[in-house]
Formats: C-alpha cells, structure tokens, sequence
C-alpha cells in the first residue's frame, strides 16, 4: 500500500518590499514551515524574487498597491521589507486589514513613526506584529544568556559593531544612505545590538550620550576609491547596491554617519561603552560584560564566548557555536525556525514588538544626543510608552 506524502499547514504569505533581506527571511522561513505559500507581493523592483525562486519558491502574484493585495489574497500573513520610511504605512495595512504582519528591523524610522505605531498597537494588538530583531535567535546570544547569572550583578559593558570596509561602501550607495529612507546609521544598522545591550543589561536606558560623523567616505578620501585588490577588482564595490542604489561611495548624496560612539547609563546602574565603524580592517561585533563575580567577553563574527571567574586562577572558559557569517553568525535559519514554531505551534517568539520599540527609541535617544551635543534622559520617552509597557 503506497504511503501519503506528510501534509504541512499551509501558511500564505503576501509580501511589501520585496528586497534581498527580507528574502533571505523568507527563504529559512520556508525550510522551517514547508507550507509557506507566497501569494503576493508588493514591489517596482524586487531584488529578492531572483534568489526566492532559485530556492523553488514561487512569489506569487505582482501587485502594484498594498490595500489591493490584501484584500485579493487574504494571507495569513504579510511579510514587510520595504525600505524603512514605508515600514509603518505598510504594517498600518496590514494591521487594519486584520492581518498579522511580520516587520523587518527596524520597526519604524523616527520618534512621531513610534508614536504612531504605539496608537496602532493599542488598536490592534500588540501580539499583531513581529519584528525580525534577527539577533535575538543568534546561538552565540543563548549561549550568553546562560552564563549570565554567573557574572553577579552586571556593572558595566562594551560592545561593538566594526563593519569590514566592503560592507561601509554598500551602505553608502544603498537607500541606507538617507535618513530621509532608512533613518539613521545607527539605528538601521545597530537596533538590534542595543536590543541585546538592554536584555544583557535588564533595564531600559536612563541617560544618553553620543558622538559621531561622517570623515570616512568622503570627498577627501575619494582617492581610496582607486584601490584595488591584487585580483584587480576595484575597491569599494562589492557589494551590490539595491533600490534607489548610487554608484558613488565618497560622493554627497548621502547624509547618514560612517563612525559613531555612544554612553548609556541603565535605569538599574549598568553602564554601556559603544563603538560603531564602517571601514574595520578587523571586524568585531563583540561584547564585554563585568559583573561582580565574573567577566565574560563574546563576538559574534567569530561566534566564540570565554568567561572566567573574578577571583580565579585558572585558565578562562571558552565555547564556540556554529553558524555562517553570511547568515548573521547562524541567526537567520534560526529565527526562520523560530518563526515557524511561535506561528504553527504558539511557540513564543524570542523578541516582541515592545523589545523593538524600546531598541529602537534608545538609538534615537543617542542620535539626538550627537545632534544636539547633550545627555539625552529617556525618562520622558518611557512615561510616553508606558500604554504598551503595562
């Protein structure tokens, strides 16, 4: 007697913005929930269609407006990855549509997007939208959760992102380029790591404050974009540039910061030193966490942990994890199982919308910080979201 073939819940997914990170999403999404039907998406240039359909994925039908897809296809879920000046526009569709919407990060662009998305949720439902914080599903970040404990109580930290310079000359020619599309460097390319800071820390930020530029890509560095590499392919343009993408790294047409350094002060007392570079000839992401009984040091692009104890003599403990640095250090198949399991099984989800939101309201504390030249009290902003924190 011929077996049947296991059957899997089908899950419809219509998709806004249909960009290379969202694919990428989507494509260990669909290894972990093989019911992942694609029924539409939203898109004038859909970088991501090319690599979901060279994984046998069919992205469904093309729509030119969000509101007509929906209301069409009535997926169980829309997948957001437009540029993050439409994040909330299209999570208010999908939301008022009665749709659960999965977000890419960051959530919103600004202080008066968050409050919008605050009235939203308070409308809707919180538990209505998800937010890819990919970092939270990193291997390396639940190995460090279990040696928490072990470091007493936390007293200060550092931590970093210093991007090779490949990946800092993509993101001055992408869309990225502009906080008018993407908001800040920092908060487009760093919400998630202050998401991790506040998790390690367990409390929200109290003080902020910040410096930073843009004395890297520039005008007066244009001769570095005459380097080659001994293969002869010239520096500076490896990575492709997406939507609205330039071709000119050290030009003037963007206005987002290539370098930037924070101080945060914890509402419990934990301090936080951060560093952020787009031009590192030794990339890090790498935190260092002292606490009154141990002292732990972890970076993702090596994806190896040591710890040691404060008073001991012995040699330091070490673990390493596995995962691709091209799949954020393991986290992308990760979150793509996580994703699965909190919506086929009701499995909880490592990250909520509020976690993202409070990441997000800190990276702009700290933008407002290096604007203005002052220490930014987040007392205000916390009063504000307190609807969503209760």
């Amino acid at each position: 007697m011929p077996q049947s073939r296991p059957t899997h819940p089908e899950i419809r997914v219509a998709v806004a913005g249909l960009g290379r990170r969202i694919a990428t999403v989507i494509r260990h999404f669909a290894a972990a929930a093989p019911g992942v039907r694609l029924v539409g998406f939203v898109d004038p240039s859909p970088f991501g269609r090319r690599s979901l359909e060279k994984a046998g994925l069919d992205v469904g039908i093309a729509y030119t407006d969000v509101d007509d897809m929906l209301a069409a296809t009535r997926p169980d879920l829309l997948m957001v990855g437009s540029p993050n000046h439409l994040h909330l526009t299209h999570i208010r569709a999908g939301l008022q549509a009665g749709i659960r919407v999965f977000s890419e990060k960051p959530v919103v662009r600004t202080e008066e997007e968050t409050w919008a998305l605050l009235d939203l949720l308070q409308t809707h439902g919180a538990d209505r939208l998800l937010v890819g914080l990919v970092l939270r599903s990193s291997p390396l970040v639940r190995k460090v959760l279990t040696y928490l404990p072990r470091l007493g109580t936390l007293i200060s930290m550092e931590g970093n992102e210093t991007l090779p310079a490949e990946h800092g000359a993509f993101l001055m020619r992408d869309w990225r380029r502009a906080s008018a599309h993407g908001g800040s460097f920092l908060l487009d390319k760093c919400c998630h790591d202050f998401d991790l800071y506040t998790l390690f820390a367990g409390a929200r930020a109290k003080r902020v404050a910040s410096f930073g530029g843009r004395r890297i890509f520039t005008e007066e560095n244009r001769s570095l974009g005459r380097l080659k590499y001994e293969s002869g392919d010239p520096a500076y343009t490896l990575w492709r540039a997406g939507w609205n993408g330039g071709t000119d790294t050290f030009g003037p047409d963007g206005d987002v910061v290539d370098h930037q350094t924070a101080l945060i002060e914890f509402e419990n007392g934990v301090q936080l030193s951060f560093h952020a570079n787009t031009h590192a000839g030794l990339p890090q992401r790498r935190w260092y966490l002292v606490g009154t009984e141990g002292t732990l040091e972890a970076d993702l692009v090596s994806n190896c942990l040591t710890f040691r104890d404060a008073l001991a003599r012995h040699a330091p403990e070490t673990a390493t994890v596995e995962g691709d640095p091209l799949e954020h250090y393991g986290s992308d198949p990760a979150m793509g199982r996580d994703l699965a399991a909190h919506l086929l099984n009701d499995q909880a989800f490592p990250v909520d919308v509020t976690d993202a939101i409070i990441a997000g309201l800190t990276v702009m504390a700290a933008d407002r910080a290096m604007a203005t030249g002052s220490i930014v009290d987040c007392t205000t902003m916390w009063e504000r979201l307190a609807p969503l924190l209760r």
